[in-house]
């Protein structure tokens, strides 16, 4: 079969949250073509691939694309997410990103969409379906929207081994168990093994039958404080104020976390257990009850196999297990490459965070810089990658990247307005509505200003002490 050639202006490879929000921008602030190829039959990434009882652990209000909100625009009145802004589940947002496609993109006649392909790379791109080939010229730019390489329980291959016999499954699965386990055995002590638990006991599991392997604790962030509607504004942007006045008054980098954790912006699930994992995740005080509840907790690191009579740790500990014990694998890492590289490098774009934790307001910040500075140097400059957080002391290390592109960007009256009218950055919005006669607003922003300069000052200083 001939290969057809296509030319356009950018190559999106990857039809994820990113590079849809990549291409939104382009396509809103441009008159430039763009094709996305990716190897799923719908846009979304990994939403095709995500268990089906997940939802956003942010608020809707800050995901999917910048033209189109896809936030219900209400507060939760039940569930355990009651009294915060709402969270978009699995389905919502695989329809969301397909309406994006179907009714905004296709029909601008500037987007070629390749699903079920494969970018083989120098311009191929090879159909998963067929032997039908295509070869693209970018006149602009080649953006890689996969860089990240995010991975979800059901596509990913775990890092321990587990013998015939034993009961294992992703938690894609679980909705689909009819015969009760002698216990369930939860493998992860991230968002994915939160959700996991979280179900089971929904759906009328004993807490005592849950086992739970959490070789790491972690610090989570309380989702209230991340609202970015008006009538949060005392907890969100209070919580900023806070956040900034404790790294600012902390005298060590443990101090730092108990005076943030005081501060009711850290939370942790067991109280007793100091953390020494930070991955972005967010929770709500009633999920966080919840978790709790859940005292089988196996901390003896990472497991090594998993036997039908046994399970065996890396450390050598063996702890006894039976047949009929159910294993739900949530130790998936949401991003399979950590590994960091400038954004903008010749005629590639690698989308990275450049905002903590914020994936689509970062590739969609990225795609503004692309189409409205000149030099790379420049793009670069103002698009410093906000390394993806791990251990615990990365969060030192992402918190200050934050900020000194937090400042950057405030330093240009452009870029100012652009993050006050693009819906994806609710933080902006938050501050331009104070009125005059706010005066507990006003005291709330004059904290976090006069606590600015010495929190960049005291991360320095705590970055030096972790190199």
């Amino acid at each position: 079969m001939a290969s057809e050639t296509i030319e356009v202006d950018y190559l999106v490879i990857g039809a994820g949250a990113m590079g849809m929000a990549f291409a939104d921008i382009v396509l809103t602030e441009s008159d430039k073509t763009v094709l996305i190829v990716d190897m799923h039959q719908k846009p979304g990434g990994h939403w095709n691939d995500a268990y089906p009882f997940v939802t956003l652990h942010q608020p809707s209000a800050y995901y999917g694309v910048s033209s189109k909100e896809l936030s219900k625009g209400i507060v939760d009145s039940i569930g355990l997410n009651k009294g915060l802004q709402d969270l978009a589940s699995g389905p919502e947002i695989m329809a969301y990103f397909d309406e994006v496609m179907r009714y905004q993109f296709l029909p601008s006649g500037r987007v070629t969409y390749l699903p079920m392909c494969k970018y083989e790379g120098d311009g191929k791109i090879s159909a998963l379906t067929s032997d039908k080939t295509y070869q693209v010229k970018a006149r602009e730019k080649i953006v890689d929207a996969t860089w990240l390489k995010t991975t979800v329980p059901s596509t990913h291959v775990p890092n321990f081994e587990v013998a015939d016999g034993v009961k294992f499954m992703p938690l894609n699965d679980l909705p689909k168990v009819m015969d009760q386990p002698s216990r369930y055995v939860i493998v992860g002590g991230g968002k994915t093994g939160i959700d996991a638990v979280v179900w089971l006991l929904e759906n009328h599991v004993d807490p005592d039958q849950i086992h739970w392997v959490r070789p790491r604790d972690a610090w989570l962030m309380r989702r209230e404080n991340t609202q970015p509607d008006s009538q949060f504004f005392e907890a969100t942007m209070g919580a900023q104020a806070a956040q900034m006045e404790a790294i600012a008054t902390s005298e060590s980098i443990a101090d730092m976390f108990d005076r943030i954790e005081a501060a009711g912006i850290f939370t942790r699930i067991d109280p007793d257990v100091r953390p020494n994992m930070f991955h972005g995740a967010t929770i709500s005080d009633p999920e966080l009850a919840e978790l709790r509840r859940v005292k089988n907790v196996i901390r003896n690191g990472r497991i090594s196999r998993i036997e039908p009579d046994k399970i065996i740790f890396e450390n050598g500990d063996v702890l006894d297990s039976d047949p009929d014990t159910l294993f739900v694998d949530c130790s998936a890492c949401a991003v399979g490459n950590s590994e960091e590289t400038t954004v903008f490098q010749g005629d590639t774009i690698y989308l990275q965070t450049v905002r903590t934790v914020q994936p689509v307001f970062s590739a969609a910040f990225i795609a503004h810089i692309e189409l409205t500075r000149d030099t790379e140097e420049e793009k670069n400059r103002l698009c410093q990658v906000v390394p993806l957080p791990n251990h615990d002391t990365d969060w030192i290390r992402m918190h200050n990247a934050f900020m000194m592109n937090q400042y950057n960007w405030s330093q240009e009256k452009d870029l100012r307005k652009w993050l006050l009218d693009n819906r994806l950055d609710g933080y902006s919005q938050l501050a331009a509505s104070i009125e005059e006669h706010e005066t507990e607003k006003i005291a709330i922003m004059k904290r976090l200003r006069d606590n600015a300069v010495p929190s960049v000052m005291k991360l320095q200083q705590y970055l030096a002490e972790i190199a």
